[in-house]
């Protein structure tokens, strides 16, 4: 080991193309096109996952006045203000690509581990395509297109390798990672809540258009339908009582609620209860 050198973190203004190694200045220039690329889209991967809290691009780590380190991508739950931020990143990953310095990322990947970093994910863009997963304690695996990079405990979702490089792979992740930030598992998720929201905006439609044409029986079918047609969509059985106590129904506001209801309820028992405070109205003839 050399000898700590005469720099200090607080001499690295945010912006200096460097990193400090014990002390030693170490020069890291801007990335080529194809890793400037794979850095954005492997960090729109990562940030977006549903249990991430923060994720950035270089951002300095120093966990100590002569360690000050910048990993490519960095996810953890460091705060959005200016300065060095003090805690090693749980998930780093770093880019290698042509003119790649070995044993200077070597030295890195060895400093951040040391100072706390759980999951050093070194995506290697020459060569075949893989990453290297490195690990305190544990040897460095390698993980090819087709397989997936886990973190416990920092990411919810498994990561494809293709991911981290490739952009139409990582607007799929991405967009899994959203829907699921908005509470939805899958787009199948979404899709089947549009057809319910479809199944009601085609009834609301069909009132405006009866009470043009005074289609009193129409207004009272479509709502009958609809109802059927949202149960059916939510997968609830339906009873051959439960059936002909919808289809001889004529009241177009108790349907109506019964509509609403049917969205949500747990069983069509449920969707066809009356409210505790409401009273029934006599049937319209």
């Amino acid at each position: 080991m050399r000898a700590p050198g005469p720099y200090r973190a607080d001499q690295i203004r945010s912006g200096d193309p460097y990193e400090l190694s014990n002390g030693h200045r170490v020069l890291c220039m801007g990335t080529g096109r194809r890793g400037g690329r794979a850095n954005l889209v492997g960090g729109e991967v990562l940030e977006t996952d549903p249990a991430v809290k923060s994720a950035g691009v270089d951002v300095g780590f120093s966990r100590d006045p002569l360690h000050l380190r910048a990993p490519d991508v960095s996810v953890g739950d460091f705060a959005d203000e200016p300065g060095w931020d003090p805690n090693a990143p749980p998930l780093a990953v770093e880019y290698a690509d042509t003119g790649q310095d070995e044993a200077e990322l070597k030295k890195k990947i060895a400093e951040l581990l040391a100072a706390g970093t759980k999951h050093i994910w070194v995506v290697r863009l020459t060569g075949p395509r893989r990453v290297e997963v490195h690990e305190p304690g544990r040897k460095v695996r390698l993980r090819k297109p087709g397989d997936t990079l886990v973190a416990p405990g920092i990411l919810k979702n498994p990561v494809p390798v293709l991911a981290l490089y490739d952009r139409d792979a990582a607007h799929e992740a991405t967009l899994k990672n959203l829907l699921q930030r908005r509470g939805y598992e899958s787009l199948d998720a979404v899709r089947a809540e549009g057809e319910i929201e479809g199944k009601l905006k085609g009834q609301r439609e069909g009132e405006i258009k009866g009470r043009r044409e005074g289609e009193t029986k129409g207004k009272l079918e479509g709502r009958r339908d609809s109802l059927l047609t949202v149960m059916a969509a939510r997968g609830l059985a339906v009873s051959e009582a439960q059936r002909a106590r919808i289809l001889e129904a004529e009241d177009v506001e108790v349907l109506d609620r019964w509509l609403t209801q049917a969205v949500t309820a747990p069983s069509v028992e449920a969707a066809l209860a009356e409210k505790s405070s409401q009273r029934r109205k006599p049937r319209r003839r």
